[in-house]
């Protein structure tokens, strides 16, 4: 039997929206590059650089001056750029901020539970959801 070309389009268009109906093979938790609303942000988060966990930062949905509430573990002193009070959305994941709403780091939303500040010198530094254990709070 030898299909007529208008059939086997046919066909075709039909097999292609079948399969642009079937569930995405992303995970749930697939949120790079999508704003951090401060609902979902809001609680603690672990910093960590070179595989190692340094501090605690926890992030607030309590509007502050320059954004959202931050606060800092003792920890985190050398660990970034600046001294940030607060965090705000951006395009892509968040920022945390200085006292004079200048921003400290960037972070890139990978995902619902990890930030990711890539640095110049080639270590990132990342905050992961939730609170290591053995770190300064």
């Amino acid at each position: 039997m030898i299909m007529k070309p208008w059939l086997v389009c046919c066909a075709a268009i039909a097999a292609l929206a079948v399969l642009s109906r079937a569930p995405s093979a992303q995970s749930a938790d697939h949120e790079a590059s999508v704003p951090l609303s401060p609902s979902e942000a809001a609680g603690a988060w672990s910093l960590e650089s070179a595989g190692r966990d340094i501090c605690v930062v926890t992030l607030g949905k309590t509007h502050v001056g320059a954004g959202y509430a931050a606060k800092v573990g003792a920890g985190c002193a050398g660990a970034l750029p600046g001294d940030p009070v607060a965090w705000k959305p951006t395009a892509d994941g968040m920022q945390l901020v200085g006292a004079d709403g200048r921003t400290v780091i960037g972070f890139g939303r990978w995902s619902n539970s990890l930030l990711v500040s890539h640095q110049a010198s080639g270590v990132d530094i990342q905050l992961k959801r939730g609170a290591a254990r053995d770190v300064a709070h």
